[in-house]
């Protein structure tokens, strides 16, 4: 009797395995928890894959007499690992009792090595945690089969909405915090071309925005050296996330001197940026005292955004920190095109001081925790007739004055768990900053 044929093995995403993995150590750790678990044990694998190959390509090129040279690993970016903070070593103890405090070791050890890292790495976390020693190498496994040479995502920033969005209501979704998916950093930066000068994100959460910025400067054969990245993040998971996502990548960054309020504590007060890339949280509520900042000078010659809601707060931060010829493209819900009272005197004024360069409506489902569609706000501090050389290329811009570009998308596009893409990417930039 002829056997049935078996039914073909079910393939799930990275993203999920992961999730199952770490949800076996419900009990140990709080579902909120789980994304620090992971990510930090990700970013132990991802900087020992980088130092092996690096460590493989020394070799082959000057010889084992300079694999241990520190200095032959820093020129290039990538941390130098003693041999207790290498991947091999953990996965080599993973079935250990000590497997927890190994893991805090390496952290530990590599922080202590790179000044980079400063206040990036969890301290004695995954001994403090108690996980049962199987479960924990489990996870252990399963990160192992993660392929790091993936050049193309942010795989930190994947991982980290996809963990938001199965524990969206008790944080992320409840705060309209959401991770902005890599097709839409991508159209971000195709309109507003960040080649050379001060590019600052005033939310920036994991380091998404300027992973992809720095990835599309590389795919336009751009200098990453000619632009200077500043961020700020309110919660101090997310700013040491941050710090730990740039630092692998040999991203360097200006992130302030902690985890700050934006609005209330400044890291960057006397900033004029070039390039201005935002995801803030959208419609936040009680952002301020009502008696709080009414002076500040971000507001001038505008009136002071609501307390009940930041929207045009975020706004008014972004035009304030725009340098001469400085643009900025970010995202806000789409309520922030039709609020009336003070927002309404607010947008009036936007639109008659000549900064709106474009209002894009983008397709809904774009984002793994919220199927909200949402706008993308092109401000150009400069629209008059110019001709300027970016990137090796003379460039010829129109007068755009007292003109807008309008552009509704919400028809268009795929979900962000197929990797959305947005086809008009193109058509906008040439839209809104050509003649």
């Amino acid at each position: 009797m002829a056997r049935a044929a078996s039914k073909p093995k079910k393939e799930i995403s990275m993203e999920e395995a992961l999730w199952k993995s770490a949800d076996k150590l419900r009990g140990s750790v709080e579902p909120a928890e789980y994304k620090h678990v992971v990510l930090s044990l990700f970013f132990l694998k991802f900087a020992s894959d980088k130092f092996e190959a690096q460590r493989k390509a020394i070799s082959e090129k000057y010889g084992e007499k300079f694999v241990d040279n520190v200095a032959f690993y820093t020129k290039d970016n990538v941390f130098f690992l003693p041999e207790i903070s290498r991947w091999s070593f953990i996965m080599e103890n993973a079935k250990q009792d000590d497997i927890a405090l190994k893991i805090d070791t390496a952290l530990y050890t590599i922080e202590k090595a790179n000044p980079a890292l400063k206040g990036a790495l969890p301290d004695n976390y995954y001994s403090r945690l108690h996980i049962d020693t199987a479960k924990l190498a489990s996870l252990l496994d399963e990160i192992d089969k993660i392929n790091t040479g993936d050049k193309e995502n942010d795989i930190i920033g994947r991982i980290y909405e996809y963990f938001l969005s199965k524990f969206a209501l008790a944080e992320g979704k409840g705060k309209g915090e959401f991770y902005t998916p890599k097709c839409i950093v991508n159209l971000i930066a195709e309109i507003i071309e960040p080649y050379d000068g001060i590019l600052y994100d005033p939310c920036c959460g994991s380091g998404g925005m300027f992973v992809q910025s720095m990835k599309f400067v590389e795919a336009h054969h751009g200098n990453k050296k000619k632009v200077s990245i500043y961020g700020q993040e309110y919660t101090n998971t997310t700013y040491k996330l941050c710090k730990m996502n740039l630092a692998i990548r040999g991203i360097s960054a200006n992130l302030g001197e902690m985890a700050a309020n934006t609005f209330t504590n400044d890291q960057h007060k006397d900033l004029k940026a070039d390039y201005i890339m935002a995801n803030p949280p959208f419609n936040q509520k009680e952002w301020r005292a009502d008696n709080e900042l009414i002076d500040d000078p971000r507001w001038d010659g505008y009136e002071v955004p609501p307390t009940s809601n930041a929207n045009y707060g975020w706004i008014l931060n972004i035009v304030s920190k725009l340098s001469q010829n400085g643009v900025a493209g970010f995202l806000l819900a789409n309520g922030a095109l039709s609020d009336d009272g003070t927002e309404l005197k607010i947008r009036r004024q936007l639109i008659e001081n000549n900064l709106v360069e474009a209002i894009i409506i983008l397709p809904r489902n774009l984002f793994y925790t919220t199927d909200i569609s949402v706008t993308l706000w092109i401000l150009n501090k400069n629209k008059k007739a110019r001709v300027v050389e970016e990137n090796g290329e003379i460039k010829r811009f129109r007068n755009r004055e007292r003109e807008i570009l309008f552009m509704d998308l919400r028809q268009m596009g795929r979900s962000a768990a197929s990797d959305a893409s947005v086809s008009e990417q193109r058509t906008v930039k040439t839209a809104s900053r050509r003649p």
